[in-house]
C-alpha cells in the first residue's frame, strides 16, 4: 500500500523551487511535493489532485515545456507492465485530476529523468520539479496499446497565476454547484452521440456488419443488434465529425477491432489487418452511403506509429 502524508496541499511547498532535483519518491514525499509514494497521481475524487509524476509509463504521453498531455492511471498489469484493460474516469487518480480541472486547483508536476526501458519503467537519474500547472482539458480515447485511456492536457502556470474553475458536466442547465456537477460527470463517464445519424446507418444495413456480414438477432421477433462506429473518432483529441460519411455499421467484435486499430480501411475501402496490413475483407456498402476518404485516412494516420 502506498504511504502518504496526512493532508493535501495545493501549491509549491516552502523551501522548494522550480528546477530542484530529488533522488527518489522518498525525498519527494519528505519535501511535501508528492504525497503518494510509488504512484503517479496524488489526490482523491473528494479533494482533487495536487501533484503528478511523469514516469514514462504510458507511450501516449506528450511532454513539452509549457504543455503536457498526461495519460491517467489504471489498466496496466504491474507484473508484466502491459496494458490489459480500459481506464475509466472513476479511477481515483483520474477522478482527482477532473476535480482539479473543475475546481481550479493547481497541480505540481514532477518529471522523472533518465527513464529506463523495459516492463517497469523507472527514473534512473532522479526527479526534477517542473512547477505548477493547470488541468486545461481532458478526454477519453483509445491509446496506442489498444485500450481506452484517460488523457489530461496540463498547461504551465505563470508565477502568481491561479487556475480558473471549469464546469465539466456536459448536462446543461443543471442547478448544482461545481462539486456535485463534476462527481455526477465522473460517475456517468460517457458521451452522447447523434442518435438520428446512428439509427440511419443501422437502418441502411439492416443491422448487418459491413466487415464480417454478421447480423446478431437478439429477439424472437427478429430484431438485431449492431453498433455505429465512427471512422475518425469524434471528441477530443481526434475531433472527427458526427455525420453519415464518417460512420460504419459494425458488429461489436469488428467495432472493437476497428476502434482499437486492429482493422484499417484502404482508400479502396478494403478491410486490412491493422498489424500486418494483409487483406481481410471488402467493406460492404449500401446504396447512398458515401464514405469520406478524409476520415479513412485520419483513422490510418492515427494508428501508423504503432504499425511502424
Amino acid at each position: 500500500m502506498a504511504e502518504r502524508s496526512t493532508s493535501i496541499f495545493f501549491g509549491t511547498p516552502d523551501g522548494v523551487a522550480e528546477g530542484d532535483w530529488f533522488k527518489g519518491h522518498t525525498e519527494l514525499h519528505a519535501a511535501g511535493l508528492h504525497r503518494f509514494k510509488g504512484q503517479g497521481i496524488s489526490g482523491t475524487s473528494e479533494t482533487g489532485a495536487d501533484s503528478i509524476v511523469l514516469s514514462g509509463g504510458y507511450i501516449d504521453d506528450r511532454i513539452e515545456h509549457d504543455r503536457i498531455v498526461y495519460t491517467g492511471m489504471g489498466g496496466r498489469d504491474r507484473d508484466s507492465g502491459l496494458m490489459v484493460a480500459d481506464q475509466t474516469l472513476g479511477e481515483r487518480g483520474n477522478a482527482a485530476l477532473v476535480v482539479s480541472q473543475a475546481l481550479g486547483h493547481p497541480v505540481r508536476v514532477i518529471e522523472g529523468l533518465g527513464i529506463s526501458n523495459g516492463k517497469r519503467r523507472r527514473a534512473m537519474k532522479g526527479y526534477e520539479y517542473r512547477g505548477l500547472y493547470r488541468v486545461a482539458e481532458h478526454w477519453m480515447t483509445v491509446g496506442q496499446e489498444g485500450f481506452r485511456i484517460c488523457q489530461f492536457e496540463l498547461r504551465k502556470l505563470a508565477p502568481g497565476e491561479l487556475p480558473t474553475p471549469q464546469a465539466v458536466d456536459p448536462l446543461e442547465g443543471a442547478p448544482t454547484d461545481l462539486e456535485e456537477q463534476v462527481r455526477r460527470y465522473i460517475s456517468q463517464d460517457r458521451l452522447v452521440r447523434d442518435s438520428k445519424i446512428v439509427r440511419q446507418v443501422k437502418r441502411m444495413y439492416d443491422n448487418t456488419c459491413q466487415v464480417c456480414q454478421l447480423r446478431l438477432v437478439v429477439s424472437p421477433s427478429g430484431e438485431a443488434y449492431s453498433e455505429a462506429a465512427h471512422i475518425q473518432a469524434v471528441g477530443k483529441p481526434h475531433n472527427g465529425e458526427d455525420r453519415l460519411e464518417n460512420l460504419l455499421c459494425l458488429c461489436p467484435n469488428c467495432h472493437a477491432l476497428f476502434d482499437r486499430g486492429a482493422l484499417h480501411l484502404s482508400d479502396d475501402l478494403d478491410v486490412l489487418d491493422g498489424f500486418s496490413g494483409e487483406f481481410r475483407a471488402t467493406l460492404t456498402r449500401a446504396q447512398g452511403h458515401l464514405i469520406g476518404l478524409e476520415f479513412v485516412r485520419k483513422h490510418r494516420e492515427r494508428w501508423a506509429p504503432r504499425s511502424e
